[in-house]
């Protein structure tokens, strides 16, 4: 009996969640949305597909190259802007051409989406150098980018939308993209308290593998045998060769994995800039949401142990 009892009180609420994600949010041609990162990948579609959909996107790009791209697969209400966020100055620019379009109305939307993931390979291989230069783009960047454009989002009573990944759960490699998306969790959760009592509302995306370009085998083979030359003769040693050949080799399997289907990460994002009830975090990908998420639950010993399976053994490995 009560079983009967607790699955269709669990039917109902998911019944009732279902019904009130589909709500948008009225008035969609009113409304801007900033986007960084559009010059390829999530931010480039996800840009396309709100120009689509009627709203005033201003999307960010690195390169005037992929502004000029960008512009001429869209509509005349798209505007781009050129964005470094590693740079204070390029972050207080984009501010003030951002509050010149906004004016009263404020900024509904912002999405954090820039990120680059190279270099990428085991720690020992990587200097101080290398995590700051990956940190000061998908961390440090982000962090300054959200700090600058908060007054605007608030004023809209709008949304904020940080790109972390399933790597912010589960770090599956060294570098400083896994230490940056476990930061991009932690800044998310954090401003989503505070931001609530003024109606903004802060939401995660998390991706799995995909194919964006952001982790292309060939400068990631290219980079992993750069780092192993720069290593002392001991390190060297203790690794071996091969550990580097098949580290390389596993990294190419994992992209073709990965999907191309860059879509259910957009709609995601979508979803939690017009749904009047977004949700805190979207897990995006069969591997997000059956594989990496799953396993960050794990105790530590079988998550490692999988994780494991995947990785080379050194050639001075303890038997």
């Amino acid at each position: 009996m009560w079983l009967y009892v607790a699955a269709a009180l669990l039917g109902l609420f998911l019944l009732r969640r279902w019904h009130r994600e589909r709500q948008t949010v009225p008035r969609l041609s009113e409304k801007h949305v900033l986007i960084t990162g559009c010059d390829s990948g999530f931010g480039n579609l996800l840009a396309r597909q709100l120009d689509a959909r009627g709203l005033r996107v201003l999307a960010a790009c690195l390169t005037e190259a992929g502004a000029a791209q960008l512009r001429a697969a869209t509509s005349n209400r798209l505007q781009t802007v050129l964005l470094d966020v590693t740079s204070s100055k390029s972050i207080a620019d984009v501010t003030a051409w951002v509050r010149e379009r906004v004016g009263d109305r404020g900024l509904w939307g912002l999405v954090n989406n820039a990120g680059i993931a190279i270099p990428t390979a085991p720690n020992e291989w990587l200097t101080k150098e290398d995590f700051v230069k990956v940190l000061d783009v998908n961390l440090v960047g982000l962090v300054e980018v959200t700090l600058s454009l908060l007054p605007l989002v608030r004023r809209a009573r709008g949304r904020v939308v940080n790109v972390a990944s399933v790597m912010g759960h589960v770090s599956f490699f060294g570098g400083g993209y896994c230490i940056s998306k476990y930061g991009v969790e932690a800044f998310s959760d954090s401003l989503r308290r505070e931001l609530r009592p003024f109606g903004v509302q802060v939401s995660i995306i998390e991706p799995g593998g995909f194919q964006t370009g952001m982790i292309d085998p060939a400068p990631l083979v290219d980079g992993f045998v750069r780092l192993w030359q720069r290593l002392p003769a001991e390190a060297q040693a203790a690794y071996g060769r091969r550990y580097l050949d098949k580290y390389a080799e596993s990294t190419t399997l994992l992209h073709r994995l990965s999907s191309s289907r860059l879509s259910l990460v957009t709609d995601a994002m979508t979803h939690a800039l017009l749904s009047r009830c977004p949700r805190s975090r979207y897990a995006a990908g069969w591997d997000a949401c059956l594989i990496f998420l799953p396993l960050s639950y794990c105790p530590a010993w079988l998550s490692d142990t999988i994780l494991g399976l995947f990785l080379p053994i050194p050639a001075s490995a303890v038997p």
